[in-house]
Formats: C-alpha cells, sequence, structure tokens
C-alpha cells in the first residue's frame, strides 16, 4: 500500500504537521506497520509511540536500520539522517496509528458482529459467558481481552486489556479471514481514551458498572465516566443497541447516551425496573457454582452457572442481554451460560481436590468496590474465618488503596497485608497508605497472627503473605487472595518477575496438608 493511501486517513486534528518526503519525492510502498523497532522489517512504516516506560522516538535510528520506509513520529530529531526514507510528523502518533492500522488491513470490524463489553469491573466475566453462549448458539466468535485473545483454536496472551489499535486491526483482519463472524471484546477506558478502538463501530456496546480506579489516569470520577460513554457515544453503530446494567448509579448516562445515538437499548437489573428487559428473579449462589431464574422478553429462563459469587449474577444479567441483542436462542443461553469454563483469576478455587485442606480463592478484585462485593459473596460461603490476603499496585491510584483496605476490613476475621504489583514504588510506602484503611485492628507479628482476634499481619513478600495465611487457616476456614488473579507474574521495579497467586496458594497447601 502506497504511503499516500495511509496519509489520506489522517484528517481533521490528526492530519501530518510535516512530511519529509525523498528528494526524488516518490511515494514508497509500505509492506507493514509496527510501533516495536525489534520488529521493522524492510519496507515497514515505524509508529514512534510514547508510553509511560518507553519512548519510540528513543529507537527511529534502530528502526532505519532495519530498513523502516516510513517513520511517523511527533518530532524528528535534527541530527537524524533519514538515509532517503519518508518521515511523517503528526500531532499524536498513538490517535494517527488508529485509522492507518483500520486502512491498511481493510476495515475488519465492519464485516463482524462487533462486541464491546466496558466498566470498571466483570468485563472477563461477561466476555466469557458471551463467547460461551454465542458458540452454543453455533455462531463463530473470537474473544479479545484482559487474559488472552482466542479464536478459530488460536490462543495469545494479551497485552493490554484493550489492545494497541494496529494490534486490534490486525486480529480482527485475522478473525475475519480464519471465518469469525462475532467478536467480544473488554473496552477499556485507557483504550478509549487513547484512540486504540478508533474507527470500530461496535454492533452492541454494553456497560456493568463504575466505580474508583485509575484516577492516576484520568485525573476524577467524571474524566473515568466520560472515558467510558465513549463507548457509547462514538464508537456505538447507529442503529446498534446498547445494554446497560440499570443497578448501577452512572446507568442513567449510558441509557441517554444510546437514546441520542439513536440506538436500541436493553436494560438489565436484579429487580424490575422501568427500561429493564432482563431481570433476576431468583437466584442460589454456592461453591459449586450459582443458579439463577432469569426473566427475559419472550419468557422466563432457570440458568446454571458453574462460576461462584453473588456479582457474577450481575455479569451473567448483561450477557444475557447481549444475547437477547444479537438475537441468540433462549436455549443455547442456557447451554453457553452452562457451559462457559472457570475464569482464571476470578473467584477461582484452588485446591478443592485436598479434603482436609482449607478453602483458597483467588480473584482479581483489585478496587474497593470490586474487594467489597467479592468478600460480601464469599463470607456466607465461609464456615469458619475468612482470612484475606491483599494489597494495592505500584505507580497508580493511591487514593483507593485506604477504601480497598476499608472494604477488606468489613467483611474480613484476619487480614495480611501484602504487596500487589509494586512496579517503582517503595513497597512499604504502599502499605502505609493501605494501613490507613485498617483503623480499629490491631497489627500483630506471625506468630501472634494465628490465635489474635480481628488482627493484620503486614508482610510484604507476597510469596511469604499467602504461605502465612495458609499456615494459620483451618479446615473449616476460608482464605480469600485478592489483587492478581489471573497474572503469573509480579511487577518489582522494571522488572517482570515470574509469580502466580494460584501457584503459590496450591504450593502452601500441599505443604499443609503433608505436614
Amino acid at each position: 500500500m502506497r504511503l499516500s493511501a495511509l496519509l489520506d486517513q489522517l484528517k481533521g486534528e490528526l492530519a501530518p504537521v510535516r512530511l519529509i518526503a525523498p528528494a526524488d519525492g516518490g511515494d514508497p510502498v509500505i509492506g507493514g506497520l509496527t510501533y516495536d523497532s525489534r520488529n521493522v522489517a524492510p519496507g515497514d512504516a515505524f509508529f514512534a509511540l510514547r508510553g509511560a516506560a518507553v519512548d519510540g522516538h528513543d529507537y527511529l535510528e534502530q528502526a532505519l536500520e532495519l530498513g523502516a520506509e516510513a517513520l511517523f513520529v511527533e518530532e524528528l530529531p535534527p541530527a537524524l539522517s533519514l538515509r532517503g526514507r519518508s518521515a511523517v510528523v503528526v500531532p499524536d502518533t498513538r490517535r494517527a496509528l488508529a485509522p492507518v492500522a483500520r486502512h491498511f488491513f481493510g476495515a475488519p470490524a465492519e464485516e463482524l458482529c462487533l462486541i464491546g463489553v466496558t466498566g470498571t469491573n466483570g468485563k472477563t466475566s461477561t466476555t466469557y459467558l458471551v463467547e460461551s453462549m454465542f458458540a452454543a448458539d453455533g455462531r463463530a466468535v473470537g474473544l479479545i481481552g484482559t487474559i488472552e485473545i482466542r479464536y478459530a483454536g488460536e490462543r495469545r496472551r494479551a497485552q493490554n486489556t484493550t489492545p494497541e489499535s494496529l494490534d486490534l486491526q490486525r486480529a480482527l483482519r485475522d478473525m475475519r479471514t480464519r471465518g469469525i463472524d462475532v467478536s467480544v471484546m473488554e473496552v477499556s477506558s485507557h483504550g478509549l481514551e487513547l484512540g486504540r478502538v478508533a474507527g470500530c463501530r461496535f454492533a452492541i456496546a454494553a456497560f456493568t458498572n463504575l466505580t474508583q480506579d485509575h484516577l492516576d489516569f484520568h485525573g476524577d470520577m467524571q474524566a473515568y465516566r466520560d472515558s467510558k460513554l465513549r463507548l457509547v457515544n462514538h464508537h456505538l453503530a447507529p442503529d446498534g443497541t446498547a445494554v446497560v446494567n440499570l443497578d448501577d448509579p452512572s446507568a442513567d448516562g449510558f441509557v441517554r447516551a444510546a437514546a441520542a445515538r439513536g440506538a436500541r437499548c436493553i436494560g438489565v437489573a436484579r429487580s424490575p425496573r422501568e427500561g429493564a428487559e432482563v431481570v433476576l428473579e431468583a437466584s442460589e449462589v454456592g461453591l459449586d457454582g450459582t443458579r439463577a431464574r432469569v426473566r427475559l422478553p419472550d419468557g422466563v429462563l432457570d440458568l446454571e452457572l458453574p462460576l461462584v459469587g453473588d456479582f457474577n449474577l450481575e455479569n451473567l444479567l448483561v450477557a444475557c442481554g447481549i444475547a437477547v441483542a444479537a438475537g441468540v436462542a433462549p436455549e443455547a443461553i442456557a447451554r453457553g451460560a452452562a457451559r462457559c469454563p472457570q475464569v482464571p483469576g476470578r473467584a477461582e478455587r484452588v485446591g478443592a481436590e485436598l479434603s482436609t485442606a482449607p478453602t483458597v480463592i483467588v480473584d482479581y478484585a483489585h478496587t474497593p468496590d470490586a474487594v467489597d462485593k467479592l468478600l460480601a459473596t464469599m463470607r456466607p460461603l465461609c464456615r469458619g474465618r475468612l482470612i484475606v490476603v491483599f494489597g494495592c499496585g505500584g505507580d497508580r491510584d493511591r487514593a483507593k488503596r485506604p477504601l480497598m483496605a476499608e472494604a477488606v476490613a468489613r467483611h474480613a476475621d484476619r487480614i495480611v497485608l501484602t504487596s500487589d504489583n509494586p512496579r517503582t514504588e517503595d513497597p512499604e510506602r504502599i502499605l502505609d497508605d493501605v494501613e490507613g484503611g485498617l483503623s480499629g485492628r490491631k497489627r500483630v507479628d506471625a506468630r501472634a497472627f494465628v490465635s489474635a482476634e480481628r488482627s493484620y499481619l503486614r508482610m510484604s513478600d507476597r510469596r511469604e503473605a499467602i504461605a502465612a495465611a495458609i499456615r494459620a487457616a483451618r479446615v473449616e476456614d476460608m482464605v480469600v487472595i485478592a489483587g492478581k488473579g489471573h497474572e503469573d507474574y509480579q511487577i518489582i521495579g522494571r522488572e517482570r518477575l515470574p509469580f502466580s497467586d494460584a501457584g503459590e496458594a496450591l504450593r502452601a497447601l500441599r505443604g499443609k496438608v503433608a505436614a
């Protein structure tokens, strides 16, 4: 594809500030796009993206050495020799990449039924349910989300909840090439704010909930809400459908946005209310799964769900709303719910086969609301003491740290305060912030933790913290390990080190049983 054809996609605020062409004024053929200088092949266009830790502008020389035919930059170093190649100076390389990638891959989103799910919590579980329901209805479906990208038997680990626009457009094109008809994806506030889904039109846009998170990026809750609303305001097809959890305080904004868009709106709720077409009539939650009776527009459906947690009822309702919007048969909705695989790190039970061990649950909950809902669900399922291991991520929203601690303290009998992903922050400073929400609790050492009521243990080493919690647990107790869920790494400094909450918990459980 000619460079000029790519430049034609950049209009308005994305229009190039300057084009530096070879002396012969040629219009080179671009064979590929990349934003990773290590992956440049001869004839590629290289986009220099600015990230939190790495700036692509530092690798322009490397891109040229590997054969980049064109550079897209926000500024061009005066001393850089282009060696007869082209350079395009744009106001924002990340935003410019989206329409260029869309055109390069032939606008694949227009050939798919594209479903987007946004919200603070529940996106992953909801997309798993939707994928399972559509598959039960005989549709070829792909999934893009926090844990992985999978379709047509292929699975790839996800780097971001919502991929960079280039990776997204490439994946959507490959899905279509391999016969996928429906793609369901998690759409994060970062993905919306940074333009990663620019050029995508969603047939269905769903909203789960909105609670405090990512304020280090957005600044305040209004800006965070506005970012989520972009899914409906800017990316929902006019003839599309919004599916909205009406029980959330922010629901009205999404309902109004759908109306302004001229789109249909399907409301879902735990009890009958105006605008609710999908309503929960009855439910039962246990450690073996969840049962629910749901009223759909065409009648009542009894569902069995192998996922644990009262909060999964909201995810189930949103998934049912999406299925209704897409015309999935009720019997397929029921089959899909029953067949939904365990979502890694979402209320995932570890070591259930060890009959003499305490119950251990690993969950990704890392916001005050998610932690509160998780523990409110687990508390009545716990026969003995509820012991909670948790921490907060570094280089992220500090304001939520004591709020998470308060949520834990409302439900837990014992608390082990530890590191999450400290990143470049001092782990002890993070724990100082979290401790502010544990007033009224007594801090003890590891020896006293076993017997001291309403106590907490501070232990920055997460591996030791998980082991200490499980050592202190009796067979009737429940240990909940919150924060990292499916992640198989821990970020300390700028290193991503192998670490799995589930793996560490299983190791500690086996050691306890064998002792």
